[in-house]
C-alpha cells in the first residue's frame, strides 16, 4: 500500500489544535536496583505492564510477549487484557482512579488522547512510527509530536457466507444500496428453510459498542465529510441520515435471532455465524481468527461488504487503537515500552507474527503485503489499496457518546422504550452540552 494512496482514502487533513501534553500519573511499571537507564537492552531488570482492549489476539499476544522475553531476559511484561462485552475506556479510567495505572496502554483518537494528555508520553527515537503510513498518526500528532503507535488497519460491513447466499441466488457485489440489502435480506428470510437458517442476521444488541461506534460512524461520516477531526470539532450532531440509520437497525433486528437484546459477540460470531445459521452479520476482519479456529471452512468460504450509506458502497477502514506509553512511568521503562513495540512492527520475527498470527492488515512500511493471509482483510485491503474507503468518524464523539447515550438509546428504542425520534434527540442533546 502506497503512503499517498492511504492518505488519500482515510482520515484526510488531520490537525489537532490541543494543547502540549503533560506529564504526570504514576505507571505501573518498575526497575530494578542497578539498572542502567536503558530498557530492555541494558543490565537492570524492567517490568512493563500492558493493558489493551483486543481480546481476539490476547493468546497470539501472549506468544509473542513470551518470545520476547526470552530474546531479552532482563525484560518482564505483564499483559491485562479487557475488552468484547466490557467497555475498555471506563475499565481505563477505573484502573487509573485505582492508582494502578499502566505502563502501556491504548486509546482511540484525539477525544481518548483529550481524555489522558496529562499521563501520555511522546513517543521519541521509534522505528515503527518512523515506518508508520501516511496519515495513521495523525489522529495522535499535537504539536509535530507523536504520541501513540497504530495497532493495525480495520475495516468493518457485513462478513456474509458466500455459500448461503450463493444458494439464494444472491449476487453480494451488486448489494450497493439499502434498498439492494432490504430486497436480499427478505429473499434469504423466505428462504431459511432450505438454506437452513435460523435467520439471516444475528444482531448482538447487547453489545453496544458494535452500533455505537461502528454503525453510526457509517452513517455520520457524510456529515462530518468522513473526517474523525471535523467530528471531534463539532459542536453539534445533526443525524443527517436518521432515517436510513433507523431503517438499517431495524432490518437487523427484524431479521434477526431473538432475542436481539441479549444476543453478544461470542453468540455472533462463533455459535450462530460459525455455525450456519445465519447468513450475514456486522463485524470486520478481527472476527475472522475466532471463525476459523471454530468452522474454517465456513471463514475461507466469508467475504465482506460496506454498509451501504447515503447510495454509497465505501469500506470504513481505520486504525482502532494506539499504543501509548505512560509518561508517569520510569524513563527506563519508557525506553523500554517503545523497544518493544519497535520490535512487535519492525523486527522480522515480530512482522511474521503481526501478518500471520494476529492475522493484522499492517499499518506500516516494509511488510509483505500478499502474504496478508485471511479473505477478509484482503478484501479490506483491496478497498483501501482502490481509496474506496470512508473514515471512523466515532473516534472523535464526545466521551461516553458511543456506548453510554447512542448505544443505550439505541437499546431503548428496541425495547419499546423510547420512540426512535426521541433516541436521536437524546443523543443530539448529549453532544451539544459535551462540546
Amino acid at each position: 500500500m502506497s503512503k499517498t494512496k492511504w492518505g488519500c482514502s482515510l482520515l484526510l487533513s488531520l490537525t489537532l489544535l490541543l494543547g502540549a501534553c503533560g506529564n504526570s500519573g504514576d505507571g505501573g511499571g518498575s526497575v530494578s536496583e542497578g539498572s542502567d537507564g536503558e530498557g530492555g537492552s541494558g543490565d537492570g531488570e524492567v517490568t512493563i505492564d500492558v493493558y489493551q482492549f483486543k481480546v481476539e489476539f490476547r493468546e497470539q499476544f501472549e506468544e509473542l510477549i513470551a518470545q520476547y522475553e526470552e530474546e531479552n531476559p532482563d525484560v518482564t511484561i505483564n499483559v491485562e487484557t479487557v475488552g468484547g462485552g466490557n467497555d475498555y475506556g471506563a475499565t481505563l479510567k477505573s484502573k487509573i482512579a485505582s492508582g494502578e495505572e499502566p505502563d502501556i496502554f491504548n486509546i482511540g483518537g484525539p477525544q481518548d488522547y483529550e481524555d489522558h494528555k496529562d499521563r501520555i508520553a511522546p513517543i521519541e527515537d521509534s522505528e515503527a512510527v518512523d515506518t508508520a503510513l501516511d496519515g495513521t498518526l495523525d489522529a495522535v500528532t499535537i504539536d509535530d509530536q507523536v504520541y501513540g503507535i497504530p495497532y493495525n488497519l480495520e475495516g468493518y460491513g457485513l462478513i456474509y457466507n458466500k455459500q448461503i447466499l450463493d444458494e439464494a441466488g444472491i449476487n453480494p457485489e451488486e448489494l450497493t444500496t439499502m434498498e439492494d440489502l432490504q430486497a436480499a435480506t427478505e429473499k434469504l428470510d423466505s428462504m431459511k428453510e432450505e438454506l437452513g437458517l435460523d435467520a439471516v442476521y444475528a444482531f448482538p444488541g447487547k453489545e453496544r459498542w458494535v452500533y455505537g461506534n461502528h454503525t453510526s460512524s457509517s452513517f455520520l461520516a457524510p456529515e462530518f465529510n468522513n473526517n474523525v477531526m471535523d467530528a471531534f470539532a463539532a459542536d453539534t450532531v445533526e443525524f443527517e441520515l436518521s432515517e436510513e440509520l433507523k431503517t438499517y437497525i431495524d432490518m437487523q433486528a427484524e431479521y434477526s435471532v431473538t432475542p436481539v437484546l441479549s444476543l453478544d459477540y461470542s453468540q455472533q460470531v462463533e455459535a450462530l455465524y460459525s455455525m450456519g445459521k445465519v447468513a450475514m452479520i456486522q463485524q470486520g476482519n478481527w472476527a475472522y481468527p475466532s471463525v476459523e479456529q471454530i468452522a474454517p471452512e465456513v471463514a475461507e468460504n466469508s467475504g465482506i461488504l460496506p454498509i451501504p450509506v447515503d447510495g454509497e458502497s465505501k469500506m470504513p477502514v481505520g486504525v482502532p487503537q494506539y499504543w501509548v506509553v505512560n509518561s508517569g512511568a520510569d524513563e527506563e521503562v519508557q525506553t523500554a515500552a517503545v523497544e518493544f513495540l519497535d520490535w512487535m512492527y519492525t523486527s522480522d520475527a515480530g512482522k511474521e507474527i503481526v501478518l500471520n498470527e494476529f492475522n493484522f492488515i499492517p499499518a506500516f512500511e516494509n511488510y509483505d503485503t500478499s502474504q496478508i493471509s485471511d479473505p477478509l482483510s484482503k478484501e479490506i485491503y483491496e478497498y483501501t489499496e482502490e481509496g474506496n474507503t470512508s473514515g471512523w468518524v466515532f473516534l472523535g464523539y464526545p466521551t461516553g457518546f458511543s456506548e453510554d447515550v447512542f448505544g443505550n438509546n439505541v437499546q431503548q428504542y428496541l425495547s419499546d422504550e423510547i420512540t426512535w425520534d426521541e433516541a436521536m434527540e437524546n443523543s443530539k442533546e448529549y453532544w451539544e452540552e459535551n462540546r
